[in-house]
């Protein structure tokens, strides 16, 4: 009888452990993008933390929208996500996120998030977002092309002007070098990185509330001619034209460009894949001076239906610590708590602080239909974009206009 209790007791010891267990666990999604990263954090905070856990799951990263949307209509939704910045005021739209303002607003160090990632994680004014990983858009250049061309290898272009006359200078080194690259028929890639042209000159191609195109405007005419200039004096490799995003990286990797848009991903991706290519970053200028920066990578969302905020909260403020911050810094995504950034980044290659300062002010596009607008292959973003940068100056205005147009509608019929 007595022996029987025991083991009835340990019984119900043992299901009340994992009851527990379960209760201070969450489920949480992310992009295959994230791998870098992510399953390291999350180890790390599973270790760290003996009352809390992360359940993580890697999702392909075209499938992951798709996915989520299904298991959200279904009922079968993870607690958490780790989704791309720019599908945050969609998604909260949609009615699958929790709004977890009052969690965003306790955190004794939220006036130090990126305000880029809080601006697209809001919502009719509640906070639906919180920055999770960063990414920032730069201009790198090739210091050994820059040498060869009699330039100052260690001095970086500050405008368009010196952006120009940097790269006709490279190009006359001839053979196979080319001065300046971009990928011409890439919706994302554009939009992180020449975007940034249009901001540092005043311009933008939404209103703040992302409910008007602004395309056709005299900073985006103006933005278009400079790379539709460059490419029509061959300043630019044909194969632009039609690249959709494989050589957005590859083409500057191969030591055979000058100068090229990109993000910070790529002084990782350079240090360890090409360690024998000197290269410089800076920030992306505009038209006369001043500098921008696209300031993406990931928000943390919460669904609708998730109970689990005291776990969720425990890994934020472990992700948040200077720890956390530096963990992800050691593993290529830029601290997103500006106060403690300098300290995530030591040790660090520095060109990651020059980065890290782009993503602090850089800004992110807000709309609801981002990717019909953006990301969309056939949307009026990139359609645009090609036609103009690969024409002649003729063709500017009227793309701009019909740009504006198609994009307005799309945003019209979304409102």
């Amino acid at each position: 009888m007595i022996k029987n209790s025991i083991i009835r007791g340990i019984l119900l010891a043992s299901t009340l452990l994992s009851a527990s267990a379960y209760a201070d666990s969450f489920t949480m999604w992310a992009r295959t993008d994230d791998s870098n990263f992510l399953p390291k954090l999350v180890e790390a905070f599973n270790k760290s933390d003996s009352s809390h856990k992360v359940e993580l799951q890697l999702v392909p990263t075209a499938e992951l929208v798709q996915k989520y949307a299904v298991a959200s209509a279904g009922g079968s939704a993870p607690d958490a996500l780790s989704l791309d910045l720019i599908y945050t005021p969609s998604f909260a739209a949609s009615g699958q996120l929790k709004d977890i303002t009052d969690l965003a607003k306790s955190l004794p160090y939220y006036g130090n998030l990126s305000p880029a990632h809080l601006s697209v994680g809001v919502y009719n004014g509640k906070t639906y977002g919180l920055p999770f990983s960063s990414d920032a858009s730069v201009l790198i250049w090739n210091k050994d092309l820059f040498k060869q061309a009699g330039l100052d290898p260690e001095k970086g272009p500050t405008n368009w002007a010196e952006i120009r006359s940097d790269a006709e200078k490279v190009n006359a080194l001839g053979k196979d070098i080319k001065g300046f690259y971009f990928s011409g028929n890439c919706g994302g890639c554009n939009i992180f990185t020449f975007t940034p042209l249009i901001w540092a000159s005043g311009g933008d191609i939404f209103s703040a509330d992302g409910k008007k195109a602004t395309l056709n405007t005299p900073q985006m005419r103006d933005a278009i001619a400079f790379f539709q200039g460059m490419v029509k004096d061959g300043l630019v490799p044909s194969g632009a034209q039609t690249d959709t995003g494989p050589n957005f990286f590859a083409a500057f990797a191969s030591g055979k460009v000058g100068l090229s848009p990109s993000g910070a991903f790529a002084i990782g991706a350079l240090n360890v894949q090409y360690p024998n290519l000197h290269y410089g970053v800076t920030y992306l200028p505009g038209k006369t001076g001043g500098w921008s920066s696209f300031a993406g990578g990931d928000n943390f969302v919460v669904s609708k239906d998730s109970k689990k905020l005291e776990a969720i909260t425990a890994f934020l403020n472990y992700v948040y610590s200077v720890d956390g911050q530096t963990l992800m810094a050691k593993l290529g995504s830029l601290p997103v708590r500006s106060d403690v950034a300098k300290e995530a980044l030591k040790g660090l290659d520095e060109r990651y602080q020059i980065a890290a300062d782009a993503m602090a002010h850089g800004r992110t596009p807000y709309t609801v239909v981002f990717n019909d607008l953006i990301n969309s292959g056939n949307g009026p973003w990139i359609t645009t974009l090609n036609k103009a940068f690969f024409a002649d100056a003729s063709a500017i205005e009227p793309a701009l206009k019909e740009g504006e147009a198609a994009m307005q509608s799309i945003i019209d019929t979304a409102n």
